[in-house]
């Protein structure tokens, strides 16, 4: 028996263990259906991204065909190692705007407004990169620094951006994000710093602090409407782990895999529930619903001659390890950056010819999408289907990023390097046609969230003390929990959830 049974080591999980331990106290347990991965070759290279995606550490899951899409299916890579997906992602540390939090907050979430925010993002930094220091912490466990040098087309990159509007800006999470400048990145000593590096590795040791791996969860034990523990499998064996009387059950096993378990232990929509004959608990509509992602794509350009050493990329474009990053408003009108750039050299997959591409994420998607059973099998991935640009104002926002990011692909500031505009191409001009050639090419920007999301509405699963509706002993502390997605990416986050769902916790023991 444990004080905390924390399901998922991933990004969330890891720093859910570090900061529980702290209590010497508490026993904490950590299930983990992966492996520890942080000496594997491509782990610690920064550029081994392409290595990862579609491996044996990927969940490699992948969508529902999209309708809007022309019926596509989109992978969804998650990592499957302990440190989860922060082992395999673009190491981009993205907190957000400011608004993303307040508007949490206006939803009825006491205690998640960005000021109330910003002391966990500090918490868990290492900053040695440059920015202000009333927005960043230097003693924090998790190293974050700038992956790469500048160069003479790095700055081009900056330059054209310039001519485009955006003003020059070193710290996208410092006191503006809105702007152009260099991505902030979770490496250490020129190496992936993971959150299994950062946050666990260190206290493995500690004697209260115990991670089984290769063990994957396979549902929630319950007594009445209590949850008190977890079942897993382990080389081909079952176990039956239980939390403490006064204790709990934390699930972090992200945007796709929470909702999967809480469904499959008789926590969410009752009527899909009993389409698969799992006994309702709860009745919790609003479990899998709430889906969002950030849809991605890029423009490219051929240019004279390489701007510099190209990775062969597998899937989409150069935005994993773009150095340029910038945040913009559309519209002066809106309250926060809405839409999100990254600008690098080299192009798509198989393509060998030099040149560079500006990607794009539109920020502030309306459509979203849900998680859902296909089986009871635990091992069988669940139906993913974020339901891509099912709205006109998503089209919308597509179009508008074309067309912005076209103002920094053809800025004069390229003029010496840029031949020819090769996707979507100087033919493509009106609003249809930069809407298909979206739906012919967009792929997912890797943050899926929402789906087990805080909140006071009908659709809510967790309150703002991230205790899961009709139930007591059992939380959700990852990604899942967000009520809408950040502007940006989502790794820097989700840890920040952590630290504050640590905090939570040890507070109501």
């Amino acid at each position: 028996m444990y004080d905390y049974v924390i399901v998922g080591g991933g990004s969330a999980g890891c720093v859910l263990a570090r900061r529980l331990t702290e209590d010497e106290s508490v026993d904490v347990l950590v299930l983990e259906s992966g492996e520890p991965q942080e000496e594997r070759e491509h782990v610690r290279d920064p550029n081994g991204v392409w290595e990862l995606l579609g491996s044996d550490i990927d969940w490699a899951f992948v969508t529902e065909p999209q309708e809007e899409l022309h019926g596509r299916q989109i992978k969804q890579p998650r990592g499957k190692a302990l440190g989860g997906s922060s082992v395999i992602n673009g190491m981009a540390y993205v907190r957000g705007h400011p608004y993303d939090y307040d508007n949490w907050a206006d939803q009825g979430n006491d205690g998640w407004s960005y000021d109330d925010m910003l002391p966990y993002f500090k918490r868990s930094e290492e900053f040695v990169a440059d920015g202000d220091e009333e927005y960043h912490g230097t003693d924090g466990p998790m190293s974050v620094d700038r992956r790469g040098q500048t160069t003479e087309y790095t700055e081009l990159f900056v330059e054209a951006a310039n001519e485009a509007g955006l003003e020059r800006n070193m710290d996208f999470n410092g006191e503006q994000q809105e702007g152009v400048g260099y991505y902030h990145s979770t490496v250490k000593d020129g190496e992936r710093h993971s959150a299994a590096a950062a946050f666990i590795m260190p206290v493995l040791d500690r004697p209260n602090l115990t991670v089984e791996t290769s063990a994957h969860a396979t549902r929630l034990t319950m007594e009445g409407d209590e949850v008190t523990g977890v079942v897993y499998e382990q080389d081909g064996e079952e176990h039956t782990v239980e939390a403490e009387p006064d204790g709990e059950v934390i699930l972090s096993a992200g945007a796709i895999q929470s909702p999967q378990l809480l469904m499959l232990s008789g926590i969410g929509p009752a009527e899909h529930l009993e389409e698969y004959g799992i006994g309702v608990e709860v009745d919790l509509p609003g479990v899998g619903r709430n889906l969002q992602d950030h849809l991605r794509w890029s423009v490219d350009y051929r240019s004279s001659e390489p701007l510099e050493p190209q990775h062969e990329a597998d899937d989409g474009s150069r935005y994993d390890t773009a150095l340029v990053g910038a945040f913009e408003r559309s519209d002066p009108d809106l309250p926060a950056p809405d839409i999100q750039y990254g600008i690098a050299p080299g192009l798509g997959p198989g393509e060998t010819e030099p040149g560079y591409t500006v990607t794009v994420l539109p920020l502030r998607p309306t459509s979203s999408g849900r998680i859902t059973l296909q089986s009871t099998d635990p091992y069988e991935a669940p139906k993913v289907d974020p339901q891509y640009m099912t709205t006109e104002k998503d089209v919308e926002d597509v179009v508008t990023c074309v067309r912005e990011a076209r103002e920094i692909g053809e800025a004069s500031a390229l003029d010496d390097y840029r031949e020819e505009e090769l996707r979507p191409g100087p033919d493509v001009q009106s609003a249809e046609e930069i809407a298909e050639f979206v739906r012919e090419t967009t792929v997912t920007g890797y943050h899926p969230v929402g789906t087990c999301k805080m909140g006071t509405d009908e659709m809510a699963v967790v309150d703002d003390r991230l205790r899961v509706y009709g139930v007591s002993g059992l939380r959700v502390v990852d990604s899942s929990i967000m009520p809408d997605v950040t502007s940006g990416n989502t790794n820097a986050p989700t840890i920040a959830i952590a630290e504050k769902g640590a905090d939570i916790a040890k507070e109501a023991r």
